[in-house]
């Protein structure tokens, strides 16, 4: 499953999801969480419900993001959507891999009831939102076999923190949510699953998400979320390897394969070893 671009599309909104299916994303999450309001979490199930099909030539892959689990809405979220077209569920504010093996045990029978293959529900959460939370991130190695991916979140946890802003004026990350972040990162590396970087919440600067993004993908980010389909192409490029860094990973590749029993060769006038030959595998899967 590709994940550079996850689009969120609000669950109460059919018009907002007949413009996302064609924008090029390689994930929707068809959002009945932070954007849609108390009075419609119902209307919303039913909505989401209806727009998850089973097309063997879809081009994204359908995510739903659930109401966090002290709300009391998850279940009724879990029983309304999963069917035959779901691809994954992301979970919000989780505590740690506890509430993953929750969500997952519930999985196991609606899966059974809607005659779907056991498993084929994945899951992704954002692991960063509470306090509590941050303790917990290494509890999700190893993975549930479910586990996908783990993203982060900077603003219900500044929220819960009391903080009166999350950024610096030059716009990058005050120190608790630089933290996260990273923590997000090793956290997702430990899994050995994606990691996907959080929502640029100016939506209109898109040059500015360009920037960000190559950071992202700098650090060891894979994807990353959106919240407007203008978006998605810039994502879907900034988290792409370039056409030089494909040539000089099949390079090092082709080096290792011709001489297996090397720990360090010369590639373009360098030396590379072993974990540049991981990289480069990586690179060349991603493509």
């Amino acid at each position: 499953m590709r994940l550079r671009s996850l689009l969120f599309v609000p669950g109460d909104s059919e018009r907002k999801f007949a413009r996302a299916r064609d924008c090029g994303a390689d994930a929707l999450i068809l959002d009945l969480e932070d954007s849609v309001a108390p009075p419609r979490k119902g209307a919303a199930r039913a909505l989401v419900a209806s727009l998850i099909d089973d097309k063997p030539d879809r081009a994204w892959s359908c995510f739903v993001r659930v109401n966090a689990l002290d709300t009391g809405f998850t279940l009724d979220d879990l029983a309304a959507v999963v069917k035959p077209g779901l691809d994954a569920i992301l979970v919000p504010k989780t505590n740690g891999a506890a509430d993953l093996e929750s969500i997952a045990e519930r999985l196991d029978g609606l899966e059974k009831s809607a005659g779907m293959r056991q498993g084929s529900v994945k899951l992704a959460c954002v692991a960063t939102e509470t306090p509590k939370a941050m303790f917990a991130l290494h509890s999700y190695a190893p993975p549930h076999a479910r586990l996908i991916a783990l993203t982060w979140g900077a603003e219900d946890l500044a929220a819960a923190l009391g903080a009166t802003d999350n950024k610096e004026p030059d716009g990058s990350w005050t120190f608790p949510y630089q933290l996260a972040r990273a923590q997000c990162l090793f956290a997702a590396a430990a899994a050995e699953v994606a990691a996907i970087d959080t929502v640029y919440t100016d939506f209109r600067n898109l040059r500015g998400l360009e920037e960000d993004c190559r950071r992202s993908r700098r650090d060891g980010f894979v994807g990353r979320l959106a919240i407007h389909p203008d978006q998605v192409a810039v994502i879907n490029r900034a988290y792409a390897p370039s056409q030089a860094e494909i040539e000089h990973a099949r390079k090092i590749v082709a080096a290792f394969e011709a001489d297996p029993g090397a720990g360090t060769l010369g590639v373009d006038g360098k030396m590379v070893d072993i974990p540049h030959l991981k990289a480069a595998r990586k690179t060349l899967a991603s493509i």
